[in-house]
C-alpha cells in the first residue's frame, strides 16, 4: 500500500507539469528571439556615454578607447568598462582625438588641454617648449595636438599653430598665418592631424585646411577657394585622404570639397542633391569622413544621417536603415578595416552588415 508522502510527491509532479505546459507550446521561433536577445545584451555592453562619442582609439595592447563629447574617456578592456573623468586626470571632460605613441603611452586632445594614460593613471601633461615657434621639422613617430585652449590661441602661443611631440618634447608650431580682426577663432585647429602618403602633413580648422610638405605650406582657405561670407565661407569639421591621395574637406553648411593635389572641386555642388530627392536630407553639414574596404567614401552629417559614395552615385542612410543618431562626429576605421560611425543624438557606436546598421557600443 503507498504511502501518503508518495501520493503527495505524485500530486505535486502532476501539478507541476500542468503548469508549466503552457510555456512548452510557445512557439520555438520566440523562445529563440529572446534569448538571442539576452545573448546579445550580455555578451555586447554599450557604453553609457548620453553626450555623443567623438573619438576612439584601438590601442597596441588590444584595448578599445571611447571619447564623449562631454563625459570623459571609457577604457574597454576584456569586456570590461572603466570611466575616467577630469576626477581621474583628464584636462577637460572633451576628450576629441585619442593616439597612441611610439612608446606605448595614450594620449587624449582635449577641449581644454593634453592628458596620457601610462598603462595606470591619467596624468594632465601641462610641458610646454615656445622657444623655437617658427622651426617646423616634423619627424616619423611625432603627434600633433590643437591648441591649449577650446578655440583661439593664449598668451604663450601668441597666434595659431600646433603643438609637436617627437616623443620627448612638446613644441609649440606657428601657422604661417597672420589672423585679422575678429578672426581670433578662425584658425583653432577642429580636425585630429593627416599624415598623407607623399608626407605632406595636414590640419584642418575652422577657416583653413594648412599643409606641411616639410619645406613649404599649402593653404586652402576661403581666398584659395573664392569664398567669402556672403556666398557661404569655410567652416571645416573634417579632412580626410582616400587610397587616391584625394584629400576630402567637410564643412558646417557648405558641404565636402575635394582635393586632388592640383585642383579643388565643391563635390556638394557637382552632385546637384536636391531636397526633395532623399526626404530633405542634404550634404551641406559634414561633420566626418571615412573610406570603406571596397574605396566607397562615407560621409556623416548633422540632422541628414550617413551618405555612401560609390563613386558613381550618392545613397543617404537614416534611421529607417538603422542608424537613429542625429549627428555623426567621427568615422574611425578599426584595425581589421570596419568602419565604426560614432553618434549623437541618441549616442553610439554603429557598423554596418551591407543592410542595415548594428550597433557596436
Amino acid at each position: 500500500m503507498k504511502s501518503t508522502h508518495e501520493y503527495k510527491l505524485k500530486a505535486f509532479v502532476l501539478i507541476f507539469i500542468l503548469i508549466s505546459l503552457p510555456c512548452f507550446c510557445q512557439p520555438n521561433s520566440k523562445i529563440h528571439t529572446t534569448q538571442k536577445n539576452i545573448q546579445t545584451n550580455q555578451s555586447r555592453p554599450f557604453v553609457k556615454y548620453t553626450s555623443g562619442i567623438r573619438s576612439v582609439l584601438e590601442d597596441s595592447k588590444g584595448n578599445t578607447w571611447i571619447g564623449s563629447h562631454s563625459e570623459g574617456v571609457c577604457l574597454i578592456r576584456n569586456g570590461k568598462f572603466k570611466y575616467f573623468t577630469i576626477a581621474d586626470g583628464l584636462s577637460d571632460n572633451q576628450v576629441r582625438n585619442i593616439y597612441e605613441d611610439q612608446h606605448g603611452l595614450i594620449w587624449f586632445e582635449c577641449g581644454k588641454g593634453l592628458s596620457f594614460y601610462d598603462g595606470q593613471h591619467i596624468t594632465v601633461y601641462d610641458q610646454r617648449n615656445y622657444d623655437f615657434k617658427n622651426k617646423w621639422s616634423p619627424t616619423s613617430n611625432d603627434l600633433w595636438f590643437k591648441g591649449d585652449l577650446s578655440t583661439g590661441y593664449n598668451a604663450r602661443e601668441e597666434q595659431p599653430g600646433v603643438y609637436q611631440y617627437d616623443g620627448s618634447t612638446l613644441s609649440f608650431r606657428k601657422f604661417p598665418i597672420a589672423p585679422k580682426g575678429g578672426e581670433e577663432n578662425y584658425f583653432s585647429v577642429t580636425t585630429p592631424f593627416i599624415k598623407a602618403k607623399n608626407g605632406t602633413l595636414w590640419f584642418g580648422t575652422y577657416g583653413a585646411v594648412i599643409g606641411y610638405t616639410g619645406s613649404t605650406f599649402k593653404i586652402i582657405d576661403n581666398t584659395y577657394l573664392g569664398l567669402n561670407e556672403a556666398n557661404a565661407a569655410l567652416h571645416i569639421r573634417s579632412i580626410m585622404e582616400d587610397r587616391n591621395g584625394n584629400l576630402w574637406i567637410g564643412n558646417n553648411g557648405i558641404g565636402v570639397f575635394k582635393y586632388d593635389g592640383n585642383k579643388t572641386i565643391h563635390f556638394s555642388k557637382q552632385q546637384s542633391i536636391k531636397k526633395d530627392d532623399f526626404n530633405g536630407n542634404t550634404l551641406d553639414r559634414v561633420f566626418a569622413l571615412g573610406e570603406d574596404s571596397k574605396g566607397n567614401i562615407w560621409f556623416g552629417t548633422v540632422k541628414s544621417g550617413l551618405w555612401k559614395f560609390d563613386g558613381i552615385s550618392l545613397t543617404n542612410f537614416t534611421e529607417k536603415d538603422g542608424f537613429p543618431s542625429g549627428q555623426v562626429w567621427t568615422i574611425y576605421k578599426t584595425i581589421n578595416g570596419t568602419l565604426w560611425f560614432c553618434g549623437a543624438n541618441p549616442s553610439g557606436i554603429y557598423k554596418f552588415n551591407g543592410k542595415t546598421f548594428e550597433r557596436v557600443y
